[in-house]
């Protein structure tokens, strides 16, 4: 055996042993665990003796901004009044779920949206004004959230 098929066969079996880990290390399946450290690939041999090795990383998206919610039944909130507290220029997203038609409004903003019985209203906006706001059901009267935007 030529001294270039050696090593072609020595590049096999290195390829073949560092699969052979990888897969051992994973428990032998293709799915992903969430891990985001760096995952080494072995490259094919070019039978010069030599070999490659790619590595990927798998980047988590940033966390948004919270979103708060809010469950209407029987026309008032599910657990009370619910309490939500920001910072003046925080992004807030309400999501108002109702088991009644009404109309939501967020005092102070101003904001209306109609909520169809069994639907929701969402709502998304930058904490502009600080302060203590209430937040109902309008026809009703009732209050289902209070909103208190620190400066």
């Amino acid at each position: 055996m030529s001294t270039g098929s050696r090593i072609a066969v020595l590049a096999a079996v290195v390829v073949i042993a560092i699969g052979g880990l990888v897969i051992a290390k994973n428990g032998g399946d293709n799915k992903t665990n969430g891990d985001t450290t760096p995952a080494s690939t072995p490259a094919s041999s070019t039978g010069t003796g030599t070999s490659a090795t790619t590595t990927s990383t798998t980047t988590a998206k940033p966390a948004g901004p919270p979103v708060f919610r809010v469950t209407v039944s029987g026309g008032k909130p599910v657990g009370g009044i619910e309490k939500i507290k920001v910072n003046k220029g925080d992004t807030i997203n309400l999501v108002v779920k109702s088991d009644v038609a009404d109309e939501v409004h967020i005092h102070g903003y101003d904001f209306h949206k109609d909520v169809a019985a069994g639907g929701t209203a969402r709502f998304k906006f930058p904490a502009k004004i600080d302060g203590s706001f209430e937040i109902e059901l309008e026809s009703r009267k009732e209050q289902i959230a209070a909103l208190t935007v620190e400066p």
